[in-house]
């Protein structure tokens, strides 16, 4: 899950983002409207977590601007605001929930997983194939219903593979779901952080395997059989 976090107090800032990441959130953080605007038309965004009072405009106005471009990201507001007429605007503005300063980790995190089980936004908050489970709440992965640890990055790329399962995900768009703009992405970030996901799986047994498409990017499946012949003819990097 990749998440957009504006607040202009750059502190503040930093603390939701470290909170956010810490529950495998990839998130991308800025301080006002122009530099989220330019950040929604580079990448796709799971939810939008906003601040009203920015240094070059409302949130508001920002919030209006994403509905009338046909942007329907899940907007969180969270603001000093806090009155019941803020909160009703708010929300009539186009916002799908509203949480006031000063907040707890816990109740932002909680209202996030919130948005992002709604219809339309994620299928469901546990998927299972074959041997392999994964909750997208709590992060947790069994295999055969027992408890594996699985470091927060992995256990992100095998969420979105498995919700992909059977088709290809790009290296692009896999490497856009687990790494914001800001954070250290080598060349083979994404290759090493499959490698190490795939060796994991093995280890313990599951019956998934992720299969590299050279040059275009990585499918699960069960079955290896229909694969092999696709990776030989792929072309190469």
């Amino acid at each position: 899950m990749r998440l957009l976090v504006i607040e202009d107090d750059s502190l503040l800032l930093k603390e939701i983002r470290s909170g956010l990441e810490r529950q495998a959130y990839a998130t991308d953080g800025f301080t006002s409207i122009e530099e989220a605007e330019t950040a929604l038309t580079l990448t796709d965004y799971d939810a939008v977590v906003l601040d009203l009072g920015l240094p070059d405009g409302d949130g508001l106005t920002f919030i209006s601007s994403l509905w009338s471009s046909g942007n329907q990201t899940p907007i969180l507001i969270m603001t000093g605001r806090d009155s019941v007429s803020d909160k009703v605007v708010g929300l009539d503005s186009g916002a799908d929930d509203y949480i006031a300063k000063p907040f707890a980790m816990a109740e932002l995190s909680a209202r996030i997983r919130a948005l992002l089980r709604r219809p339309g936004k994620i299928r469901n908050t546990k998927i299972e194939i074959g041997n392999v489970s994964i909750d997208s709440e709590t992060r947790e992965v069994r295999i055969d219903g027992i408890l594996t640890a699985i470091p927060r990055r992995e256990a992100a790329a095998l969420e979105h593979l498995m919700r992909s399962f059977g088709n290809v995900v790009p290296k692009e768009k896999l490497e856009g779901r687990l790494y914001g703009f800001d954070e250290e992405v080598t060349s083979n970030s994404v290759e090493v952080c499959i490698s190490r996901l795939r060796k994991r799986l093995k280890q313990v047994g599951a019956v998934l395997s992720i299969h590299t498409l050279r040059g275009i990017g990585y499918v699960m499946t069960e079955d290896t059989d229909e694969i092999n012949s696709a990776e030989s003819n792929a072309p190469g990097d």
